[in-house]
């Protein structure tokens, strides 16, 4: 535990919805929900006007949409989210060179590594001008938490939702913990929660206060050791600058289980392609190939082979994939299916597997898997030009009227707003799936942009009512117990 608040914790305000929000004028201040958006679609992240009808992030999109149907409801757009992240995690750079991110939209920093003097003004004015930084270079608002350790920088940037800042004086750990429950601590899931809570603990105070050893019975020796100390108050975990991902995987949800055991290899091959790229925008090359097939009833079973040697061969991992899958009785039809890649490596080695696959079978396996994406979107006969399919939030770009986004689509037809990030909210016009004018587009930069290319006089940043309370805080006078809850709607 550092004598001084330098640990900084930050994390975006309903960082996707707040990005959509910024990126679209007509969205600004009204409910936003991103996520899935079929029937089995799951809420990324909800804007603060959609939690107010009790909307929250893994919650199913059939029951938002209960809860909340006139909101928007928008694909993902994750080519927007990196940008806005890459911005954000530079300015952090700028603090220390000790960065240690979490997601696109959360990171600790050591601000002592940064040689930021260990005091408490000195910290606060860090975490306000960061918060500025973001603001003027993103448009969005992020929460900011200050303490001596990363459990409790967590816990107050928590307290600071939303657009706020807040400092855990060191030497009032244990008093502002105490009343927590005990999910707060790093380390309690349900299973966790359920064993404590049987045994009569359920806030920190009381883990605290039922000691050591009593943990250690009920948890082992590890866990329940950590997580005494984590109730104490006392977390030396470093920041830490590099967080090696140990795998790279991708998954998918089907509207409609799939029984066609055709239609679930050609799906299976689609995964691996886009695992692989995704292996190979990282620079990484794989050793083990792993997929996961959940069955109608939920059930879920994983395989995994391991190589000679990592590769990042679409062919080698392909081919993998679907010798797992003859292993896996898929005749009761297929809810989810994934591929994953582990035991990364920086090299790739020349793979026996790629020795036996020649290239008419890879291209067979390619020529199935365009074809099932084909089938999925409505396609015809082989050979016919696809319908193009638009997802709502989906950026496009039309011939006469510009940059917009769709906003739905259906009945062969597809409603477009014509706006950007720096315009008024914009006009809405409908078009056939197939205008030849119609095309997809790339997100437009929140900041900076302007109807001519140039710089626009304001960023697009969210209105005061939707920003929330900007003043800074310390706790514990001023955040209390209940704070922990936004932890888990982010």
């Amino acid at each position: 535990m550092r004598p001084a608040p330098t640990i900084l914790h930050l994390d975006m305000d309903a960082f996707y919805a707040a990005a959509e929000q910024a990126a679209k004028p007509s969205l600004r201040g009204k409910p936003v929900v991103v996520g899935g958006i079929g029937p089995r679609g799951v809420v990324a992240t909800a804007s603060y006007e959609a939690r107010i009808f009790g909307v929250r992030s893994a919650m199913p999109t059939a029951q938002a949409r209960r809860l909340c149907p006139n909101a928007a409801y928008l694909s993902p757009r994750f080519a927007l989210y990196r940008q806005v992240s890459d911005t954000v995690m530079g300015l952090l750079h700028e603090l220390s060179p000790l960065v240690e991110p979490l997601s696109l939209d959360e990171a600790f920093v050591d601000l002592e590594a940064g040689g930021v003097p260990a005091e408490t003004a000195a910290v606060r004015a860090v975490g306000e001008r960061l918060r500025r930084d973001i603001r003027a270079a993103t448009g969005l608002t992020g929460s900011v938490g200050l303490a001596g350790a990363k459990m409790l920088a967590k816990i107050a940037s928590e307290a600071a939702k939303p657009d706020g800042l807040v400092v855990i004086e060191p030497g009032t750990e244990r008093e502002l913990l105490g009343p927590m429950t005990v999910r707060t601590l790093p380390g309690v899931g349900p299973a966790t929660a359920e064993t404590l809570r049987r045994a009569g603990i359920h806030t920190v105070a009381e883990t605290a206060e039922a000691g050591e050893a009593e943990l250690v019975r009920l948890l082992g020796k590890a866990h329940g050791a950590g997580l005494y100390a984590m109730a104490l108050g006392r977390d030396d975990r470093p920041v830490v600058a590099e967080r090696d991902a140990k795998s790279i995987s991708v998954e998918d949800t089907f509207e409609v289980d799939l029984t066609d055991r055709t239609r679930v290899r050609n799906e299976m091959v689609r995964l691996a392609d886009r695992c692989v790229q995704r292996l190979r925008a990282a620079g990484r090359s794989g050793r083990t190939v792993v997929i996961k097939v959940r069955n109608y009833d939920f059930s879920t079973l994983t395989r995994s082979e391991t190589l000679r040697g990592p590769t990042d061969d679409p062919s080698v991992v392909r081919e993998a994939a679907v010798r797992l899958l003859e292993t896996v009785d898929t005749t009761g039809g297929v809810r989810l299916l994934g591929v994953g890649v582990s035991g990364l490596a920086d090299f790739t080695q020349e793979d026996l597997f790629a020795q036996l696959a020649t290239e008419r079978e890879a291209g067979e396996l390619a020529k199935a898997a365009a074809e099932s994406a084909g089938e999925e979107a409505g396609a015809g006969e082989p050979g016919e030009e696809r319908p193009r399919r638009w997802h709502p939030g989906l950026d496009v770009v039309h011939e006469e009227f510009g940059a917009g986004w769709v906003q739905g689509s259906g009945v062969g037809r597809v409603t477009v707003r014509f706006e950007t990030p720096w315009s008024a909210p914009g006009r809405v016009r409908t078009f056939a799936v197939e205008d030849p004018a119609l095309r997809p587009g790339e997100p437009l930069p929140l900041v900076g942009g302007g109807p001519e290319g140039g710089q626009s006089s304001e960023p697009a940043i969210l209105p005061k009512s939707l920003s929330g309370p900007s003043e800074p805080s310390s706790l514990p006078e001023e955040a209390g117990p209940g704070s922990g809850e936004e932890m888990s709607s982010r």
